[in-house]
């Protein structure tokens, strides 16, 4: 009889921490599924500023070899992240295929500028970064005018921004209840084993020595929990991959193995004060509250 009651004790207990890894692991997805919604946010906000083109338009009387030698001195500049060389030949041939006629026979001379097509670093793709840099490129006797969308980059930027924003926004809350759920399940797992703790305790086992199998627990279920969201996450964007092709371009390892990382150290600091916490509850409590 003893052994049967010790069975069907083992039995609910395992169960009762495969749940608590099991609840701590989907919580855990939550908190890695918005951490991988700020990264493709945030890469896809550089994906974009880094795609703002600044046209270049260069004198007329600019020899193409100064062209060049000025456009290695761009490359080298701090704030351009590449440049691209458009002759008044390709510029032709470009504006040839957007009119679908040739206006250069039509005319009977090439009309277009050569120029550079410069493209900035995402964090001086603003209205003053790129003005600044603009005032710099005019004071070169090669330049003949300067042009971009200043209207769109000014309204990209504040959406981007306002998106951002609202992730984070989202991210806060979710944290704050990720932390009251994980906390509340390691207490219900605590909680069926109030009694050994307090029968520990009865014996003269010291507090440090009832609570330490109980964090080393802690802790292995906030690392099987994160690996398990880990696991989970990776598949998911295995998925996603296979279905947008296209997110390919805002793919970036170090970041993934970040937002991982975080999601495993947080179930495992998580795990460990929750489990600290109720462990020291339980030792703190009489007797005849046990029952309640």
């Amino acid at each position: 009889m003893e052994e049967f009651e010790a069975s069907e004790s083992a039995k609910k207990t395992k169960t009762i921490y495969i749940s608590t890894v099991f609840g701590i692991a989907m919580v855990l997805l939550m908190i890695g599924l918005l951490g991988l919604i700020l990264v493709k946010a945030n890469n896809l906000s550089r994906y974009v500023k880094e795609n703002i083109v600044l046209n270049i338009f260069m004198d007329d009387a600019a020899h193409e070899t100064d062209v060049l030698q000025f456009q290695k001195q761009l490359d080298g500049n701090p704030m351009v992240k590449q440049t691209q060389y458009v002759s008044k030949e390709l510029a032709a041939r470009n504006l040839q295929k957007d009119l679908g006629e040739d206006f250069v026979k039509f005319l009977g001379y090439n009309p277009l500028s050569q120029s550079l097509d410069v493209y900035l670093k995402a964090d001086y793709a603003n209205n003053s970064g790129i003005d600044k840099f603009k005032a710099e490129l005019m004071k070169n006797p090669l330049v003949k005018e300067v042009k971009y969308q200043q209207s769109l980059v000014d309204q990209m930027n504040q959406n981007l921004k306002s998106i951002i924003l609202v992730i984070l926004a989202f991210a806060a809350i979710f944290v704050v209840l990720s932390v009251a759920l994980i906390n509340n399940t390691i207490r219900l797992a605590i909680y069926s084993q109030r009694f050994l703790i307090k029968s520990m305790q009865l014996v003269g086992a010291t507090k440090g020595f009832i609570r330490k199998p109980f964090l080393l627990y802690g802790i292995w279920h906030g690392l099987l929990g994160g690996l398990i969201a880990v696991l989970i996450l990776i598949g998911t964007l295995y998925l996603a991959y296979q279905q947008i092709p296209d997110l390919v371009i805002l793919r970036n390892y170090t970041e993934f193995g970040i937002v991982f990382l975080g999601v495993i150290g947080i179930g495992v600091i998580m795990s460990a004060v929750s489990t600290y916490l109720a462990v020291n509850k339980f030792l703190r409590l009489k007797i005849y509250d046990l029952y309640r």
